[in-house]
């Protein structure tokens, strides 16, 4: 099942959740229940709990025409029954309540943690969605959701604007035409502000140009900040994953916004073992995510293939060590279809073979090929937009990645997959026992190696794929690259 947790007022932002709820991911089509509870947790004193719109009968309609089966409209007794005093309350850290929203809005997030965790609680659902518009709020609940272990996975989706550039909320509905037409600047203010931070201008002047355009706008700033986009914390100019953010009030009603900037297109860096799988799920992923797929392993292997056509010693660096020399190292084609060409040969079926596969690692441990290889790779990336597997992506090729995957899997599941392999490619295939013996040593060889050992980063996410069927591993990465890439910042290919 697929929650989507509203406080009703519905409008077509909400909608849209809910058609992307309905969406079937790994484990097939979904039921969707939607929640609307307007929690007073998150209300302060003098804030606008009793005036917030209740509209629940034509709530139920634009539910259910947006794909909703079910509607959850709790009391505060059913969600609360102990009273608000008495109810166990969830405070997410400090460091992501001191900026933006939590600053001028203490215990705000307090009462959203704990009434997501009751709702979560009592809903079980495999998967809960929430708006993008509200960033800081669904970077809170990731961290919760992470540090209690909660089984459900938080899905973000791309805000919703009006013809006009408003992001869609219910409080829009307080503004009369005045204050309608006054809040359109909002985004237009950040988008100016934007272009010049993508200009190279630093946060102080880009910051102060938007607040004019919002002061000469009648619109009162409550914050204006640009911060980094997951710890929240101030930055003075434009680096990596970015979030210009402002809060303003604009008649009877306080809105927010924000637009995220990126210094490069995000990078991927997908490690692991060998037989691990990797090269089957990062295609596909590099395909629903219009991400550049650079198979760095197939790399190596196409290196190995040429050092045994010209009759090099593989284990000998002084022998390998001139074919590097002008070496003509390509890929071609879109992921699926990817080729690998080497001195004008195509060798993408012949570097799968067996006799490649039991030399690949003794040739990639030389320092001199691991050099030139991480040069020509790190050259190929310089542009962002990619996505790339081998042993040492996210530890020496693209430390900087924007995610990090390390995926693996048991050595008697690895030997079983390279078993079924070499059968459908027509090569002999040796007992389970051998291939688990011929992968241990292989492991043992990526990870003792002296330079760029196999080493899962300290940043990267474990991902154990026994048992899972293809597409879950990569409905599985989406997710990882979406808790760190939000939809705004990169859109799913159309």
């Amino acid at each position: 099942m697929h929650f989507v947790p509203t406080m009703g007022a519905l409008h077509d932002g909400h909608a849209s959740l809910l058609r992307r709820a309905a969406e079937p991911r790994a484990a097939g089509a979904p039921r969707v229940l939607l929640s609307v509870f307007v929690n007073p947790l998150q209300f302060a004193a003098g804030e606008d709990f009793h005036r917030y719109p209740r509209t629940l009968e034509l709530d139920a309609e634009r539910a259910a025409a947006a794909g909703a089966h079910a509607l959850f409209a709790p009391t505060v007794a059913e969600i609360y029954p102990g009273g608000e005093a008495q109810i166990t309350r969830v405070q997410p850290p400090v460091s992501l309540q001191a900026a933006l929203c939590g600053r001028s809005r203490p215990g705000h997030f307090d009462g959203v943690a704990t009434v997501v965790c009751r709702l979560l609680a009592l809903v079980r659902p495999a998967r809960a969605l929430f708006g993008e518009k509200d960033w800081q709020q669904l970077l809170i609940l990731r961290r919760v959701v992470a540090d209690l272990g909660l089984p459900v996975v938080l899905e973000g989706c791309a805000t919703e604007r009006e013809a006009d550039g408003l992001a869609r909320s219910s409080r829009n509905r307080y503004l009369d035409p005045q204050a309608r037409r006054a809040a359109a600047a909002l985004p237009i203010a950040l988008a100016a502000a934007a272009e010049v931070l993508r200009a190279g201008a630093g946060a102080a002047d880009a910051l102060a140009a938007c607040r004019s355009r919002l002061l000469a706008a009648e619109l009162q700033v409550d914050y204006l900040e640009l911060v980094e986009a997951h710890t929240l914390a101030g930055l003075p100019h434009l680096e990596g994953l970015t979030l210009v953010a402002a809060a303003v009030h604009c008649g009877p009603a306080r809105l927010i916004d924000h637009l995220f900037l990126m210094s490069r297109p995000p990078i991927v860096a997908i490690d692991g073992p060998a037989g691990a799988g990797k090269s089957t799920v990062t295609r596909a992923f590099a395909r629903r995510l219009g991400l550049v797929y650079l198979d760095t392993g197939a790399m190596y292997r196409a290196l190995t293939w040429w050092v045994q056509r010209q009759g090099a010693d593989p284990a000998d660096p002084a022998a390998v060590a001139p074919l590097l020399e002008g070496l003509d190292l390509r890929l071609s084609g879109a992921a699926e279809e990817q080729r690998v060409w080497i001195n004008g040969h195509d060798v993408s079926e012949a570097i799968r073979s067996p006799e490649v596969t039991a030399l690949v690692s003794t040739v990639a441990a030389h320092p001199c090929v691991r050099e030139a290889l991480t040069q020509q790779q790190q050259a190929m990336g310089r542009s962002g937009g990619l996505v790339a597997e081998g042993r040492d992506i996210g530890t020496a090729v693209f430390p900087d990645a924007d995610c990090k995957v390390f995926l693996t899997a048991t050595v008697a599941e690895r030997a079983r997959r390279r078993s079924e392999d070499l059968r459908q490619r027509g090569f002999v295939v040796p007992p389970l026992a051998e291939l688990e013996a011929q992968i241990a040593e292989r492991d043992g060889l990526d990870s003792s190696r002296a330079l760029a050992p196999l080493l899962q980063a300290e940043d990267a996410v474990e991902l154990v794929t026994d048992g899972m069927e293809v597409a879950a591993v990569i409905q599985a990465l989406v997710d990882l690259f979406r808790a760190r890439v939000p939809q705004e910042a990169w859109p799913d290919p159309v």
